[in-house]
This record gives C-alpha cells, sequence and structure tokens, in this order.
C-alpha cells in the first residue's frame, strides 16, 4: 500500500486540476466523496449486495447508496454484477483501478479516526473565540465585531 504512495505517478501533461474546464476535478469531487470512501473501504476485500453496503454505513439513504455506485460504477471503480436469478441477485466488486484508490482513501479514513479528539478540540476553541468576538457584550469599553 505505501509502496504505491511512495511511487512517483506519470501523469499526462494535459491534465491539471487547477485548470476550471480540467475533468480531474470531477474526479477529485468523486474520491473526496465521504460515500465514496465508505463503500470502497467496504469493497476493498469483498464481494458484497447492495442491502449489505447499506446495512454496514450508517446513515447513508437508499437513493444516496444507489447515486454512489452509480458513480463509481460510470468512473471503473466498481464493477455491478447481475445474476438472472428469481429475485434478481446484483452485488458490487471493487475493479483494479479502485484497488489503487483504497490505500489512499484508507489512510485519509486513519487519520481521521486518529486525529478527530485534535479536531474537537480546534473546532471548540475556534468556536468559543468566534463567540468572544461576536460578543455584544463591550470589552474594555471597545465592542469587537467581526465582519
Amino acid at each position: 500500500m505505501l509502496e504505491d504512495i511512495e511511487q512517483p505517478l506519470q501523469i499526462a501533461p494535459s491534465w491539471n486540476a487547477y485548470q476550471a474546464a480540467c475533468p480531474t476535478r470531477l474526479m477529485l469531487n468523486r474520491i473526496a466523496d465521504k460515500w465514496t470512501v465508505l463503500v470502497l473501504g467496504l469493497l476493498e476485500n469483498q464481494t458484497k449486495r447492495f442491502s449489505t453496503l447499506q446495512r454496514e454505513i450508517g446513515g447513508i439513504s437508499q437513493k444516496m447508496l444507489t447515486q454512489t455506485l452509480r458513480g463509481l460504477e460510470r468512473d471503473g471503480l466498481v464493477a455491478r454484477n447481475v445474476y438472472p436469478e428469481v429475485p434478481p441477485r446484483v452485488e458490487y466488486t471493487i475493479t483494479p483501478l479502485g484497488q489503487t484508490l483504497v490505500g489512499l482513501l484508507g489512510a485519509l479514513r486513519v487519520w481521521s479516526e486518529a486525529h478527530m479528539d485534535e479536531v474537537l478540540q480546534a473546532q471548540s476553541a475556534y468556536d468559543e473565540a468566534e463567540q468572544v468576538t461576536l460578543s455584544p457584550q463591550p470589552v474594555n469599553g471597545v465592542r469587537r465585531v467581526r465582519f
């Protein structure tokens, strides 16, 4: 996993995510989506059915899971396999292209879990400072207002 991250990537000179019209921005939107991170993480080692994915990803609606899976399938990151049974059985599998992402996305998830206490502390400190800044009570005769 880490070996893949450390290898220099061969990037076509025609792609530049800093350009407004570059399609890589759409891919960044897909990759940065929380549902993408969670779906690919669950599919990393095992093929799963829709209902299993929905049950294992707390808080995802049927509509959002459907949209996420369709987008991942369209981008070639997930394969959808339909079995001609009654009722039809549908399974989702991560593709080789999707496998190239799971290490990176897993690292983001692990970082989030490892640093959540620090983030919550920073948010609390920021919110407290904002309350003081927005306080209508004058401090030393001066009323501070933040714009």
